[in-house]
């Protein structure tokens, strides 16, 4: 006879600093700009970008939020999944969202100093200016986001969908 034990996962850390309420106005900017970011933006593209922006940035309770938050967009676990290595599999893709992940990588990562044409250029051919100048911006403030959450070591896992709408 087997005896079952329950796993024993590592202890929680606490978050450094809970920055939202000792910088509540910036958190509130934050929550402006991130809202403004994202309108003429298809959600489910939203939250794959965000969560590649995360998972680059390695911020926890970003990937943690985002990935609930496309789950619950209908988005699948399978393409959530595929995400870290999206370039190896660009068959779980649209041409656009591709085109989006590539730009959001360059933003991200930034490793020569600059975006390179040829990735501005697959962006600029899938979206207008007015939605790839959104784009930008949606991927620019996630960055933002992922730097407080790093720097702070906010804690993921305590999310629930639609919680900072």
């Amino acid at each position: 006879m087997s005896t079952e034990h329950p796993t024993e996962y590592a202890p929680e850390h606490s978050p450094r600093l809970p920055w939202s309420e000792l910088a509540p106005d910036v958190f509130k900017a934050m929550v402006r700009l991130d809202t403004a970011a994202r309108k003429g933006l298809d959600p489910k593209l939203l939250e794959l970008v965000k969560i590649r922006a995360s998972q680059l940035n390695r911020c926890a309770l970003c990937v943690d939020m985002h990935s609930k938050d496309a789950l619950a967009q209908g988005e699948s676990v399978e393409r959530i999944i595929q995400l870290s290595a999206w370039d190896e599999s660009e068959h779980f893709y649209t041409e656009k969202e591709l085109a989006a992940l590539g730009l959001t990588e360059a933003v991200t990562v930034l490793t020569d100093g600059f975006v390179p044409d040829a990735v501005y250029e697959r962006a600029a051919k899938h979206f207008e200016e007015a939605e790839l100048a959104q784009l930008i911006a949606a991927i620019t403030v996630i960055n933002a986001w992922n730097r407080f959450g790093v720097t702070c070591r906010l804690v993921p896992g305590h999310y629930t969908p639609g919680q900072h709408a």
